[in-house]
């Protein structure tokens, strides 16, 4: 008989949602992302082939369909949204907005829309701009985009808007007892496979895991990989002083680690393990040790200061693990688009819905706050917590302040794309599939694999 395939729905590259005020992940996965060693490259191909050979030996017979209807595990195709054409100058607050730091965003980003033509062109405009010139923005904007309001399959125009950061954690380039808790690299070990390579129908797919002699496995989860400790075949890019911070910086999927000489360090998203992200603020709203008010940031932070005994258990119920890898200090931290993003200029978004690089309107409110939130953002940054036509995470910056933003942000609040004038609207991008990080349902037999 053919065999059939499960998987998961992808999100971006980056793991960001736990159960509170605070969401993601700087982006996450890169498509530049290079692998530790040129032994991933052998592995990855030995996975293929002994994925090839399990099938064979079961005695399946691998057909091509240019379809797979009857997987699963497989997301359905979203469903569409609705885009209502507005006059941009009724848009809430547009008369007074600041439109010369949008402008600027939208110019960073400029690099990697070559791709998109009716962006493109509009970036050969925006280039020749002067820049913090607040006229000549407001004129860009006005004279070369329409506005349409966004409004979800489910006829709502509304949505929830939270906040992200790039935390800023104590660390050290050796261990020692104050600097206990190791920031990994991509490990030796870890399989990550282009599921198209065996089914071209599973475009977007990926399984992860690790070889047990000719057997494919899941990676190690969290808990494991914490039991192993240096049995994990993975560079240590630092040590952190807190697991609290760590967990964060893994969540947020990108960060800086303050050194010891006062230098900083850059580490961003390079890889996970696999497992589907878990709450462990739902978690401890679940078992009484929160109430559901609680469950921020900063909540949970003060709940594991109280409780160090039963931290690590309570950690390990997110069996989500995130790799980092070394990124440029300069600027801010690169998000999905592949540029700096720029603080509280950059939105995270579904890029179903929304195209990545487009300038997009969003009426919110500040962050435990009914004070108006009225800015142009752009989308520059995804996120597997970011689902949704009306859903957006704000890039607040770096640092503590910052993360008190981002930690407070659970606002509702609504959204207008800026396409350029004349220009047909974008189609919807079809659902894709990131490893199992995004909470998407998993493949019953472990992890995107065919089976029969």
């Amino acid at each position: 008989m053919p065999c059939q395939a499960d998987g998961p729905a992808e999100s971006s590259s980056r793991v960001r949602l736990f159960f509170g005020m605070v969401h993601h992940t700087i982006r996450n996965a890169s498509a530049s992302t290079t692998p530790i060693s040129s032994r991933m490259t052998h592995i990855a191909r030995r996975a293929v082939v002994a994925l090839a050979g399990i099938l064979t030996v079961a005695g399946c017979q691998i057909v091509r369909q240019p379809t797979c209807p009857k997987c699963p595990g497989l997301p359905a195709p979203p469903a569409p949204a609705r885009y209502l054409e507005t006059p941009i100058g009724s848009l809430p607050g547009w008369r007074s907005a600041t439109l010369a730091l949008s402008l600027k965003a939208f110019v960073a980003g400029c690099p990697r829309l070559r791709a998109t033509a009716a962006l493109a062109r509009a970036c050969d405009v925006a280039s020749a701009l002067p820049a913090d010139d607040e006229p000549s923005a407001r004129r860009f904007f006005e004279s070369g985009f329409s506005a349409y309001a966004i409004v979800s399959p489910e006829d709502s125009d509304s949505g929830l808007i939270t906040g992200y950061y790039e935390p800023v954690i104590a660390g050290s380039l050796k261990p020692s007892p104050a600097y206990a808790h190791p920031v990994l690299g991509v490990p030796e070990d870890l399989i990550d496979v282009d599921l198209a390579s065996v089914y071209p129908e599973l475009n977007g797919m990926r399984l992860r895991g690790r070889l047990d002699g000719r057997r494919l496995v899941p990676y190690y989860s969290r808990a494991e990989i914490d039991a192993r400790s240096s049995g994990v075949p993975a560079p240590v890019i630092a040590w952190a002083a807190d697991p609290v911070e760590l967990f964060f910086l893994q969540i947020q999927g990108s960060g800086q680690i303050q050194l010891e000489d006062g230098s900083r360090l850059r580490v961003g998203y390079a890889n996970q393990n696999g497992y589907p992200y878990s709450s462990i603020g739902r978690y401890l709203v679940a078992n009484g040790a929160l109430a559901l008010e609680q469950a921020s940031m900063q909540g949970i932070k003060q709940w594991a200061a109280a409780h160090p005994d039963e931290l690590r258990q309570t950690l390990e119920q997110n069996a989500s693990y995130v790799f980092f890898r070394e990124l440029p200090t300069g600027g801010g931290p690169t998000g999905a688009l592949g540029v700096p993003l720029s603080a509280e200029y950059s939105i995270a978004v579904d890029r179903r819905y929304i195209p990545l690089g487009a300038p997009v309107y969003l009426a919110t409110t500040f962050p435990l706050s009914t004070d108006v939130l009225e800015r142009l953002v752009m989308a520059q940054d995804t996120g597997g917590a970011i689902r949704g036509a009306v859903r957006a995470d704000l890039f607040w910056g770096s640092g503590a302040e910052a993360g008190a933003r981002a930690g407070g942000m659970r606002q509702q609040g609504r959204m207008w794309l800026l396409w350029p004038r004349g220009e047909p609207l974008p189609r919807p991008l079809p659902s894709t599939v990131s490893s199992l990080s995004s909470g998407a349902p998993r493949c019953p037999a472990s992890f995107a694999a065919p089976r029969c």
